[in-house]
């Protein structure tokens, strides 16, 4: 058997590795993602119990994670994802910081930025019962970080230190937000710049630099447009347009229109209002929330550990 070099150093001459004990090796590699070092350590040290040996990789690897942590805590976090999840009546927003692009294109920042998003539904599904209207609700970093991870019995904060150990980056949570909605209502959504990965999320994340989730209602037995491609519709026009409330159609004379909604030229087509094009379509929008990574949190007029319930 020819192995490739970088495995044959650990097979060399003075240990003599059975097959068995190779496969546990590539076999142990591949479940952590850690370094064949590191694996053939931990299966000495255990006498070949994969199961031990896997339980103490992942115990160091939390101790490296927060020892960098707070070594690299403080540094700058410009960068980062905007994750958007929706299941059902229940749709959410999270924003996770790094420094740089290049680690935000990498495909653990955004099983990280995945984890905090289904981790935000759990949590959100667990608050409604028997609505009677919308929920729109923030969570900000602090609350964040004690939810657990849907996968282990850790929370999000060990798991930004298992990521920064990882990848050698500060990283932040920064905040979330949740919308769930009673039967006749509807959430749209919409992602802008979203990464390309090949990382599959069982959950339906979708990930991207900006964020939109809007709550609609029909006005009508059947809605003019399907429901889906009309909210992400609405969806795209709060990200392009950047409105800071909804407004109403007699909104369009004030000064301020340009901050309202349904005031706004319709991003799609100029020549008429948002209010003009969603009377058309038989709906009306009742709220939104718009999220673009990095930004100025009170530019943005968003206090993310505030909590709200709205009529």
């Amino acid at each position: 058997m020819v192995l490739p070099l970088r495995q044959a150093i650990y097979f060399h001459s003075g240990t003599r590795w059975l097959a068995k004990d190779q496969s546990l090796l590539v076999k142990l590699r591949k479940q952590t993602g850690y370094s064949f070092t590191n694996c053939k350590r931990a299966l000495d040290k255990f006498d070949n119990d994969l199961k031990q040996a896997e339980a103490w990789l992942h115990e160091q690897a939390q101790k490296d994670g927060w020892d960098k942590a707070t070594k690299l805590q403080g540094r700058a976090t410009s960068k980062g994802l905007i994750g958007l999840l929706q299941k059902g009546n229940c749709a959410v927003m999270v924003e996770v910081n790094c420094e740089t692009d290049f680690v935000a294109r990498n495909a653990k920042f955004q099983q990280l930025v995945q984890q905090v998003a289904l981790s935000t539904m759990i949590h959100c599904q667990g608050k409604q019962e028997n609505l009677s209207t919308y929920i729109k609700s923030f969570l900000g970093a602090e609350e964040l970080a004690q939810l657990k991870a849907s996968s282990d019995d850790i929370s999000l904060s060990d798991q930004v230190a298992l990521a920064i150990g990882k990848l050698g980056e500060n990283m932040t949570l920064r905040r979330a937000a949740w919308m769930a909605v009673p039967p006749n209502f509807f959430i749209g959504s919409y992602v802008h710049g979203a990464v390309a990965t090949n990382i599959l999320s069982p959950a339906g994340t979708v990930c991207g630099r900006y964020g939109a989730l809007v709550i609609f209602q029909s006005l009508q037995q059947s809605p003019r447009s399907s429901i889906a491609e009309l909210g992400r519709i609405l969806g795209q026009h709060v990200v392009g347009m950047a409105p800071l409330s909804v407004g109403s159609l007699q909104d369009e004379h004030r000064v301020d229109k340009e901050t309202k909604m349904m005031a706004q030229p319709f991003l799609l087509d100029p020549s008429i209002t948002m209010g003009e094009y969603v009377h058309a379509q038989g709906v009306a929008v009742l709220d939104f929330l718009r999220f673009e990574s990095g930004e100025d949190l009170e530019m943005a007029d968003i206090n993310p550990a505030q909590h709200s319930v709205e009529n």
